[in-house]
């Protein structure tokens, strides 16, 4: 069930080869300027532009300062293109590269402030006094960041995932250091897990306020799922239990079973008391309002696979029921 496709294979290559690409420019591009802003240094410091008087040496700051900062971006995108050609999983690369940038940025801001102001200790102490004060004005967005770090290191979701937290339900396409984005799936305009369309962006902030459901965990990325059918009291149950569970274990395939042992190995790390889990895919009955006898076919399934899993099997199990009509009697309108 989770083996990847040829397609899907080749569409990762081909990401991959175009991230890797893009890596490659940026770190020409970076090399390009690193050395024009050299060159302007060595220019600036022999005398080639006089004319600028007092104003050449904060020239000659501003240079070297360039300098060092672009090869800082540069050496970032160097160690990115390396974490990108090794083909790391997505989403453990894409949370290493938004760190490696953040740092890079830090320590870019640390290179202007070094060249730039010859008492870097007082200007130091300025700009921590001024945050102080603009910390108090962006109390948000700086919970975002530290709810930001929190979900790289705690790892509550990833890129992929599809997750739910308070109201907002879907899969994540993008964690920036101030909020994340999900593609909604379901919303208020479909009843199936289908992509809806939307996207939805919440602060960061969120995973600290509301409970983080998971559906896409890396240990267990399946989730139980269940059809209901409905027969007569009449019906053969042991006929109707025995058909269904046929043709699930045909479509659904023996990796499920393997599946299910995953899942009793992990409800035993745990210090839960041993939970009776049934040998897939288990159908159970029970009593309907309506006076007919339910039955369940529950199964597990990948959370993003579940709408298509669930009509396959709904539109193989319904006819082979209803070869036999004797034994399994379904609701019927009564005729005029």
């Amino acid at each position: 069930m989770d083996v990847k496709t040829n397609n899907e294979r080749n569409k990762e290559a081909d990401e991959l080869k175009k991230e890797h690409g893009k890596h490659r420019l940026l770190q020409v591009t970076y090399a390009f300027i690193a050395l024009a802003c050299l060159a302007l240094y060595f220019l600036v410091r022999f005398h080639v532009f006089d004319i600028l008087g007092t104003y050449r040496q904060t020239l000659q700051n501003i240079a070297l300062a360039a300098f060092f900062v672009f090869l800082v971006l540069m050496t970032t995108k160097i160690v990115e293109a390396a974490l990108v050609k090794k083909s790391q999983e997505k989403a453990a690369r894409y949370n290493l590269i938004r760190l490696i940038d953040l740092l890079s940025i830090l320590v870019a801001l640390l290179i202007v402030i070094s060249f730039l102001f010859k008492n870097w200790y007082t200007a130091a102490v300025s700009l921590g006094l001024f945050s102080l004060i603009l910390g108090f004005a962006l109390q948000t967005p700086i919970s975002s960041l530290i709810g930001w770090f929190y979900i790289i290191i705690r790892s509550p979701y990833r890129v992929g995932d599809r997750i739910q937290v308070a109201d907002f339900t879907g899969d994540v396409v993008e964690i920036n250091y101030l909020d994340t984005t999900l593609w909604e799936f379901g919303g208020n305009y479909q009843t199936n897990d289908l992509p809806s369309g939307r996207l939805i962006r919440f602060p960061n902030t969120l995973v600290f306020q509301s409970p983080v459901y998971n559906y896409s965990w890396k240990k267990f990325p399946y989730i139980w799922n269940e059809i209901p059918f409905y027969v007569a009291f009449e019906s053969d149950l042991n006929f109707v239990e025995t058909t269904i569970r046929a043709i699930a274990q045909e479509i659904l395939g023996p990796e499920m079973g393997e599946n299910i042992q995953r899942y009793k190995d992990l409800l035993e790390q745990t210090p839960v008391d041993e939970l009776e889990v049934k040998n897939y895919p288990f159908v159970a009955f029970r009593i309907n309002a309506n006076t007919w006898v339910e039955v369940l076919l529950i199964y597990l399934v990948e959370p993003k696979r579940a709408a298509a899993t669930r009509s396959k099997l709904i539109k193989a199990i319904l006819p082979e029921l209803g070869k036999q009509p004797d034994k399994s009697m379904f609701p019927k309108t009564s005729s005029r």
